[in-house]
C-alpha cells in the first residue's frame, strides 16, 4: 500500500515537472496556428491593400497563414472591437488606419480605448496620397470651380467616401467647414466602393487614396482635382495639392500598421513585429508600396505607440477646432 502511494506521488511530480519544462518550449512555439488580420472594410482601399502586399510574405516569415478577414461597417467600430474583445493570444490582429484615431473625436460613444484596449506591434506605411476626384462629366475642373458650385446649390452635391471616420472623409469634412460648403457624404464600405461609385455616375464626387484613383484617372474616367499632400505626387504630378488650389490646411498623412489586443504576451509582440519588419526589407515588398505613394516605416512597438499618441493628439485639436461630427 504505501508502495503505491509512493509510486502515485511520484508519477504526481514527474506530471508537474515535466509541465514545467514544457511551458517555456511551448510559449516559444508561437505561432502555432494561423492568425487572423482583421480590417475594417470591405476589400479595396487602403487597409486592406496595405496587408494584403504583405500577408504572403508574412505568412512564410511567420511559418502559419496569415488569413485576412473583412468586417466592414460601423466606421470600422465592428473590426476594432472585435479585436479589442478577442483572447489575446497574438492571434487576432486588427490592420489599424487613420480610423482608429478619429472615432474617438468624431463619435459620441466609441466602445474602445486606443492606447489602453491595444498593444502596438509595428508601424507599417504612412502616406499622403488623398484625392478629391470627379467623374469626368461634372463641370468642376478644379477645387475653385468645385467650391464655387456648392456654394450655389448649397447641400446638393454629394460625394463618396470608404467610410465615416476615414482620412479622406475628415480631409473633405474640413474642406466643407474651411470653404463653408455643404458637400454631402455619402459612405460606403470601402475606398474601391466609392471610387466605383463615382466612376458609374452614382455620386458626382468621391475622396481616396491615390492607389485606389491612378488607374481610372489614368483612363480618363475620373478627373483629380487635388491631392492631400504637401507637394504634387511624382506618380500624378499634374494633380495640385491643396494648398495651391487655395487650402493650405487640406493636409494629412495616413499611417497603417498592426495591432494586438492589450494583454497579448510579449514574445508574442515581438515575434510579430521580428516577422513583419523582416518582410518590409524585402525590395518587391517594398516597390509594392512605393509604387503606390506609400512609404515603408517598420520599426519597434515602442515607436508604433509613440505614433498613435501623436497622432491622436494632433487630430484630437483638428477635429475640435473644425467642429466635424459624424451624424
Amino acid at each position: 500500500m504505501q508502495k503505491s502511494f509512493r509510486r502515485v506521488e511520484f508519477q504526481r511530480v514527474y506530471f508537474y515537472a515535466a509541465l514545467c519544462v514544457c511551458t517555456p518550449a511551448m510559449a516559444q512555439q508561437y505561432p502555432a496556428q494561423p492568425i487572423r488580420a482583421v480590417v475594417g472594410y470591405a476589400a479595396g482601399g487602403g487597409a486592406d491593400g496595405m496587408i494584403r502586399a504583405i500577408s504572403n510574405e508574412l505568412s512564410e516569415a511567420l511559418g502559419q497563414p496569415v488569413i485576412i478577414d473583412n468586417r466592414p461597417g460601423g466606421g470600422t467600430m465592428i473590426a476594432t472591437q472585435l479585436v479589442a474583445n478577442s483572447k489575446p493570444d497574438g492571434y487576432t490582429m486588427y490592420v489599424a488606419d487613420p480610423a482608429l484615431i478619429f472615432n474617438p473625436y468624431l463619435l459620441p460613444k466609441v466602445p474602445y480605448d486606443a492606447l489602453r484596449d491595444f498593444a502596438p506591434v509595428v508601424a507599417v506605411t504612412v502616406s499622403s496620397s488623398s484625392m478629391l476626384v470627379v467623374h469626368p462629366s461634372f463641370p468642376a475642373k478644379s477645387v475653385k470651380e468645385l467650391v464655387a458650385m456648392a456654394r450655389a446649390q448649397p447641400g446638393k452635391l454629394n460625394y463618396a467616401s470608404g467610410g465615416n471616420s476615414t482620412l479622406p472623409h475628415i480631409l473633405t469634412e474640413m474642406m466643407n467647414y474651411e470653404a463653408k460648403i455643404n458637400l454631402a457624404h455619402v459612405p460606403y464600405k470601402s475606398t474601391g466602393l466609392a471610387i466605383y461609385a463615382a466612376t458609374a455616375g452614382e455620386v458626382p464626387i468621391a475622396a481616396g487614396g491615390l492607389f485606389a484613383v491612378k488607374g481610372l484617372a489614368d483612363t480618363g474616367k475620373l478627373r483629380p482635382l487635388a491631392i492631400a499632400s504637401a507637394k504634387r505626387s511624382p506618380m500624378m504630378p499634374q494633380v495640385p495639392t491643396f494648398a495651391e488650389s487655395g487650402w493650405p490646411m487640406i493636409d494629412g498623412a495616413s499611417y497603417r500598421g498592426l495591432l494586438l489586443p492589450a494583454a497579448t504576451p510579449r514574445d508574442a509582440i515581438l515575434k510579430l513585429n521580428a516577422a513583419t519588419n523582416k518582410v518590409l526589407q524585402i525590395a518587391a515588398v517594398r516597390k509594392r508600396f512605393t509604387d503606390t505613394d506609400g512609404d515603408v516605416l517598420g520599426g519597434t512597438p515602442e515607436e508604433y505607440g509613440k505614433i498613435i499618441r501623436a497622432e491622436l493628439d494632433k487630430w484630437g485639436k483638428v477635429i475640435r477646432n473644425s467642429g466635424i461630427k459624424v451624424e
